[in-house]
Parts: C-alpha cells; sequence; structure tokens
C-alpha cells in the first residue's frame, strides 16, 4: 500500500510541476535540438543504415523527419559523453582497483575505465554542439529516388536544423571506427603501460563503390590539462582496391558539400586532400580541390592491373567528429562542365557536355514551357532566360542581349560593340562562377575614344549562399553621350580554356528581387512570438518596399511587421501559432512589390544562417520552411504592444511604447525586463516603466547615429527573475534569470520633431 505525501510535500511537489508546465517558450527553445552533423552522410537504395547523428540538446530526440519519399528512420538510442562528476568517480574506482589483488575481472575492468577516461577527456576538445549522439535506423526504398535529402530530428521542444543524407545507387562501405589496446610487453599489469590508439582506417574494397567516413580526432592521453587548441591532429584514411590496366578511374570526394560551413575552422569547412598510391605505395595522383571547388576529385587511368590506394586527409591535417565524408570511386561518369551555360526560353538547346567517362557528349535542354531560372543539365547549374542570345563572335550586339562565350586561351579579352544613347543606363552582369565555371570574370566599359567609364572584377550575390568567391562582375552606367561603346570581358587571373565559360546579359536594368528567410526550422509556442529574419536580395536598382505574407497558411498562424521598407535589405518579423501543430508543417512566406507598374511575387526561399570561419556569414538554401508548435507561452495572454502601427521615434527624442504582458499569478517569476535584439544604430531602451496591467518602455534615438527616415522593426526579448524555492532542507537559490518570450515586432520609423510622451 502506498504512502500519502505530507500537505508540505505536495505543495513543494505541485510548485514544481506547474513551473515545469510553464516554462516559457524561449527558455525550452535554447533547448531545441541542434544536429552538427549525420554519419554516414549517405545510403544505397534497397539497405537499411544505422546512422550517428551529432550535435546538442539530442537527449529528447523521438522523431526523425526526412525529405522526399522512400526513406524512413526512426530513433535507436542516445548517448552523450561523461561528466566530470563521473570522470572522478571512474578515477576513484580505478584507484581502489589498483589495490585489488590482479586478476582477469579486474584487469578487464581497469581496462574499460582507461578507455572510458581517454575518451572523456578528448572529448572536453569538443564544442558543445558536438558532443552529443543519437543513434538511428534509416531504411531506403528500392525505389527511393537518388540524391539529397534532409534529415531533422525533433523532440518535445522543436525540430531540429536539417543535414544532407544522399541516397545512392552504388555499394557502400563504411570505415570501422574504434580503439585498439596494446597490452604492456610480458605479463606485467601496470595499467600505466597500457597503451591505447585510434588507428586509422586501412580496409580493402570493391568498386565501384562509395566509401562513407570521416576525419576523427586522435585520442588525447587521460592526464595533462585542456590543450588550448580547438583541434587535435588527424588521420589519414585508406581504403585499397583493384584495378585493371586501362581502367578509366574517378575519384570524388563530398566533404564540403555535406557539411558548407563550420564556425570555428580555418578555413571554415574540412578542406579533404585525396592521394592515390600504386601498389609500391608511390604516389601516382593528388588533387586538394577541383579547380574552384572545395572538394577534391582525381581522374586516373590505372597502367598495369595491381592494388591501388586512395588515402583522404584534412589538408592541415586536422581531426574533429564532424569533418564526414563520402567517395566515389570506379568507371564513374564525371561531368566537368557544359557549354553553353544557358538557354533561351520556349527554345531547345544542344548542350556540349565535358567529362571523364561519358556516355555522351551532347544532350538537349527544353525550355518550352519553363520560366526563367536554373536549372540542371547532367547535374550542372543551366540558367533558362528570357532574351535573345548571341554567340561570341558576334562582336556587334544589339541591346537587350546574353552572350554564350568562352575565354578560350590564356589572357584572352572578348569584346562586344554596341550603340548607346545619352542618358541610357546599361547593365552588364556574367554568370559564370554562379553556373560552374571557374572563370574569375573582369568586365570593363570603354566609350569609342578609348576611355574606360566603369570597371568591375567582383560583384557579390547573396543568393549564391555556398560561394566565398563571388567572381561574377556587374556594372550599372549611365552612359554620358550618345555613340558607340565597348564592354570587354577576360580573366582575373590572366587564365583560360574551353571550361572557362560565361554568359554575359547587357541591357536596360530589370528591377527585382528575392528573399531568404532564416531559420529553416520555425518552434513555436502557443500564443509565443517566434522571430524570423527575412533578406531582400535587391536587384538593378529595385528600392520599394515589399509586403510580405503567408500563403496557405496554416490556421491561426500570423506576421507581425510584415514588410520589408523601402531601401532595407533584411527586416526581423515574428510569427505567432495560436494552437499547437505536432508533426511539422510547411509554411511559404511571401513577397509581394509593385515594379513598373505591376505586381510582383516571389517566393521566400528558406535558409540558414550559417557562420564560417568564425567571421563570414552565408545565407545557405534549405527545401523548406517547417514550422512545429509544441510549448506554450509562459503569460496568460499572448503579449502585445498598444499604439499606432507603426510606432514613430523622434530623431534626439523618446517615446514611450506600451506593453500588455501578464503572468500567471503563481508563476514565480518576480520582475519582467524588457531588451532590444539586435537593434538599429541609435535606438536603444532609455527606461522601463512597470504598472499593474504591463509595463511602459521608453525608447530614445541619437540623432546622430539614426537619421530621419530610418524604417524597420525591432524585435523585444521579455525575460523574468525568479529565486528558487527552499526544497528538501536547502536554502532558496540564488536569484536567476529566466527568458520568457518575445514581443510581436514592432514596426518603426524615426521622425523629426520634439520628444513625444508615452501612447495611450
Amino acid at each position: 500500500m502506498g504512502t500519502t505525501p505530507s500537505r508540505s510535500r505536495l505543495g513543494k511537489r505541485w510548485r514544481f510541476v506547474f513551473w515545469l508546465a510553464i516554462l516559457p517558450c524561449a527558455l525550452r527553445a535554447q533547448n531545441i535540438p541542434h544536429a552538427a552533423y549525420v554519419l554516414p552522410a549517405g545510403g544505397q537504395q534497397g539497405t537499411t543504415v544505422d546512422v550517428t547523428v551529432g550535435g546538442q540538446f539530442l537527449q529528447n530526440a523521438a522523431e526523425v523527419y526526412v525529405s522526399g519519399s522512400g526513406v524512413t528512420a526512426t530513433v535507436v538510442d542516445h548517448a552523450r559523453p561523461i561528466n566530470g562528476g563521473e570522470a572522478a568517480t571512474l578515477r576513484e574506482r580505478m584507484q581502489e582497483l589498483q589495490k585489488q589483488p590482479m586478476s582477469a575481472a579486474v584487469w578487464q575492468e581497469m581496462t574499460e575505465i582507461r578507455v572510458k577516461l581517454l575518451t572523456f577527456n578528448s572529448s572536453r576538445l569538443l564544442s558543445p554542439v558536438l558532443a552529443e549522439t543519437l543513434a538511428l535506423r534509416i531504411a531506403i526504398s528500392a525505389d527511393a529516388a537518388p540524391g539529397k535529402r534532409e534529415v531533422r530530428v525533433a523532440s518535445p521542444q522543436g525540430i531540429s536544423n536539417p543535414l544532407i543524407f544522399c541516397v545512392g545507387q552504388l555499394p557502400e562501405f563504411r570505415e570501422k571506427e574504434g580503439v585498439t589496446v596494446v597490452q604492456p610487453p610480458g605479463d606485467s599489469k601496470n595499467i600505466n603501460q597500457l597503451q591505447i590508439t585510434q588507428p586509422p582506417t586501412d580496409m580493402a574494397i570493391t568498386l565501384p563503390a562509395i566509401v562513407n567516413g570521416r576525419i576523427k580526432p586522435r585520442l588525447a592521453k587521460p592526464q595533462g590539462g585542456r590543450p588550448e587548441r580547438p583541434f587535435t591532429p588527424g588521420d589519414a584514411d585508406r581504403y585499397r582496391f583493384s584495378a585493371r590496366q586501362g581502367q578509366s578511374l574517378t575519384i570524388a570526394a563530398s566533404a564540403r558539400e555535406l557539411m558548407p560551413y563550420l564556425a570555428d575552422a580555418v578555413p571554415g569547412w574540412f578542406q579533404a586532400v585525396l592521394t592515390l598510391y600504386d601498389a609500391s605505395g608511390k604516389e601516382v595522383a593528388y588533387d586538394d580541390d577541383f579547380r574552384f571547388h572545395p572538394d577534391p576529385a582525381i581522374h586516373y587511368v590505372a597502367p598495369t592491373d595491381g592494388e591501388y590506394t586512395v588515402e583522404i586527409r584534412d589538408a592541415l591535417y586536422r581531426g574533429r567528429e564532424d569533418f564526414v565524408y563520402r567517395i566515389a570511386i570506379g568507371e564513374l561518369p564525371f561531368v566537368t562542365d557544359i557549354f553553353p551555360l544557358g538557354g533561351r526560353t520556349g527554345a531547345r538547346t544542344t548542350v556540349e557536355l565535358s567529362g571523364w567517362n561519358l556516355p555522351r557528349k551532347h544532350m538537349t535542354f527544353d525550355a518550352r514551357g519553363k520560366a526563367p531560372g536554373i536549372y540542371q543539365v547532367a547535374g550542372q547549374p543551366f540558367q533558362v532566360e528570357a532574351l535573345p542570345e548571341v554567340a561570341k563572335n558576334a562582336k556587334r550586339i544589339k541591346l537587350p542581349v546574353v552572350v554564350n562565350g568562352r575565354i578560350d586561351r590564356p589572357g584572352e579579352w572578348d569584346v562586344f560593340r554596341f550603340e548607346g544613347r545619352a542618358g541610357q543606363t546599361v547593365v552588364a552582369e556574367v554568370y559564370a562562377r554562379r553556373l560552374d565555371s571557374p572563370l574569375d570574370s573582369v568586365l570593363r566599359l570603354t566609350d569609342a575614344r578609348g576611355n574606360q567609364l566603369a570597371f568591375n572584377d567582383d560583384a557579390p550575390d547573396e543568393g549564391a549562399g555556398l560561394e566565398t568567391h563571388h567572381a561574377d562582375s556587374r556594372l550599372m552606367v549611365t552612359l554620358p553621350a550618345s555613340g558607340n561603346y565597348s564592354l570587354a570581358i577576360g580573366d582575373a587571373q590572366q587564365k583560360g580554356g574551353p571550361e572557362y565559360a560565361y554568359r554575359l546579359r547587357i541591357g536596360a536594368p530589370r528591377p527585382d528581387f528575392e528573399l531568404r528567410v532564416t531559420p529553416s526550422a520555425v518552434n513555436g509556442g502557443v500564443n509565443a512570438n517566434v522571430p524570423l529574419a527575412v533578406h531582400a536580395l535587391r536587384k538593378d536598382g529595385f528600392a520599394d518596399a515589399i509586403a510580405l505574407s503567408l500563403k496557405d497558411a496554416p490556421r491561426g498562424v500570423t506576421l507581425a511587421g510584415a514588410v520589408i521598407p523601402a531601401g532595407s535589405d533584411m527586416v526581423r518579423i515574428t510569427l505567432a501559432p495560436s494552437q499547437i501543430q505536432r508533426e511539422p508543417v510547411r509554411l511559404v512566406l511571401e513577397g509581394r512589390a509593385t515594379v513598373a507598374g505591376k505586381e510582383v511575387v516571389r517566393q521566400a526561399v528558406a535558409a540558414e544562417d550559417m557562420m564560417q570561419a568564425f567571421f563570414y556569414r552565408h545565407l545557405v538554401a534549405e527545401s523548406e520552411l517547417k514550422l512545429v508548435v509544441r510549448r506554450g507561452s509562459a503569460f496568460r495572454t499572448p503579449p502585445r504592444t498598444v499604439g499606432p502601427r507603426v510606432l514613430e521615434i523622434p530623431a534626439g527624442g523618446a517615446i514611450g511604447l506600451r506593453v500588455e504582458a501578464t503572468l500567471p499569478a503563481k508563476s514565480q517569476i518576480e520582475k519582467v525586463s524588457y531588451e532590444l535584439n539586435d537593434p538599429p544604430p541609435g535606438i536603444s531602451i532609455q527606461r522601463i516603466s512597470q504598472n499593474a496591467g504591463g509595463s511602459e518602455i521608453f525608447l530614445r534615438c541619437d540623432a546622430a547615429k539614426a537619421k530621419v527616415g530610418l524604417q524597420g522593426n525591432l524585435t523585444v526579448d521579455i525575460s523574468g527573475e525568479r529565486t528558487p524555492p527552499a526544497a528538501n532542507g536547502k536554502p532558496a537559490g540564488a536569484r536567476q534569470r529566466v527568458p520568457l518570450g518575445t514581443l510581436p515586432a514592432v514596426p518603426f520609423e524615426v521622425v523629426s520633431g520634439a520628444a513625444k510622451t508615452a501612447m495611450r
């Protein structure tokens, strides 16, 4: 018969359960699963693959979502490294065992403890975002479409960012990871002489094949302090195979393709290096990148029958848990380049293919019925445009036009002449690197006398999230007089060849825009506001405002601050769901603007805002924007602001913003605070006034930093303070700061005029 807790214990337990029940969404959002890598990063059609996902906050993850059809996944187990307290317990146990008579059982336990301590010492080198692992089992049907998929894991706190998982058609091999225990010489049972190593992979495979692995850091010694460097040395993995004389081998690695950017690495990705050795150990081929791609690829024709070995390592001999790779090996087709790089809408274009082991050298792309955009031909990007197209031999051109050409020889310049009018604005834009051409273009515009009017080497394109060298050129020039002009294109590094292809658009400006929205996973709470960043990629001088909306939005989902102001490149908005969405649903965010008197609608591309090499940021496109709503708000009613639709902040003055945010009577929150999240320069909180119905935030504008006319949205984070109650004989803890949520995005404009009073 069970016992009934006392009234006081029931009260303490109820308060604890109540506090868990109303845990604020922002606090819980800190524990949303983060996926850092998946190993192996792919599998063959018709197989079941055991996969490890590394990351953070994975302990409660019980669901897996894979994009597309034919691939399902389940969670098998969760593991985390031992903590400092557990390591101390193991050391104490080791000391106890060393005092006991040595037996096989004692020696075995001591060996296991030494391995755990060695692993613990190495795990301290890890970033927390790599520390946990989740074991998955992924089943791939025989008819699953080959290619890249997105894998996300989910817990009660939310859904993770996506990782790439490849469905392949070739047999797959996986490196065998593990540690090797080397016994002391003779009959010695001195545990300090026990050697434990983590040998690099050296295994035999048969072709054709995909090999999966990673370059892990070497195990650190169990004694000593924590190393200062963020990386430990990594080993080189080797795979042996037999090849026949005359066999044309393709050896292509995928590394950065799988993990585009690492925030805490220089370079900001796993820089894979491939080396091929013959049976005598002689190096016969090497590559550390393929043209401008960081991932290496080798083409090698075997001169004799025999065994060959391919080795993969990091260019700087680093090792990390997320240095994951896939290597395709065999007589496999590999397209190195195509020409032309695009074609015209409504037309059929014959495309020339170049590469290794290709079954054909030409194919046709049918653009009839296709809208302008980027498509794929033999795995290569192919641009479709609505403008007339000419080849580079058309030295005199009529605008507007797209020129398809090549810089055939090192040092060559292609020159095109056209007639222009005084006051005419002309845009010249190169598409080459963005279409996988190695050309590093340069544009130069001159008048009839040879005077240079404009020059450009590189023009950044935030939409090309995987480019780290924006090598395509762009000019926009207003012509000073009527007459003949010459536009020259060359390679900045004076290189050339049949692969140095380009598409050159010349004509009037075509104002337009694209949108990116981050992050690609929206983890919401009922009646809580979730911040999103929407980036406007403006083209050819387009500067007007863009209205945002959700297309076919799930019931009860609303947006706040859903306008990108004129001239702005980014705005922070908030999304507020009013009901649970336990299964991920797709959100479609659209932007509307008037361009040349016509309404233009563009769908926002979901993206991840990734950091590379401690500094650089990239908008890396993902397939879908996903929403999961699993938590509630910390407030009794949704927090809101009271006042006009746009808050007018006087330059050099201040204004009050009234906030209604009511906590439950027994929330244990003693004080509520507000803080601007990444505010524009010059806008700050002067003071906060608390009252019974909520709060009043007084915002101040520094006229020297925020000019009249500045527009945008303010996002305000809400936090509270609480003192953990005394329990189980322990005194009350120190006061803690607890995140509570975010206010709806507040549209603002800096205006001229004297300081204003609080809004009512």
